[in-house]
């Protein structure tokens, strides 16, 4: 079963590449209290068909490159 992501688009500058930052809530295992965590993932953007602030869903693929493991999948909106 392959990993499926859900982020925005925060630079479309490389070629056939975005870099996606996806943002989660995680809780503190002692105190309780919840905070944002963000990761940017590189993510294969075919054509550069999607753009800067576009939502996205990307999903886990074998290695494209040293740092690609992620191929854009579709938009979910602006």
């Amino acid at each position: 079963m392959k990993k499926v992501l859900q982020g925005t688009i925060i630079s479309d500058k490389m070629q056939d590449t975005a870099v996606v930052r996806v943002d989660t809530v995680k809780e503190h295992p002692k105190y309780r209290k919840r905070f944002k965590f963000s990761k940017k993932y590189k993510a294969h953007n075919e054509g550069g068909k999607f753009k800067l602030g576009e939502k996205v869903i990307i999903e886990e693929s074998k290695p494209i490159s040293k740092d690609k493991r992620w191929v854009v999948k579709g938009l979910i909106g602006k």
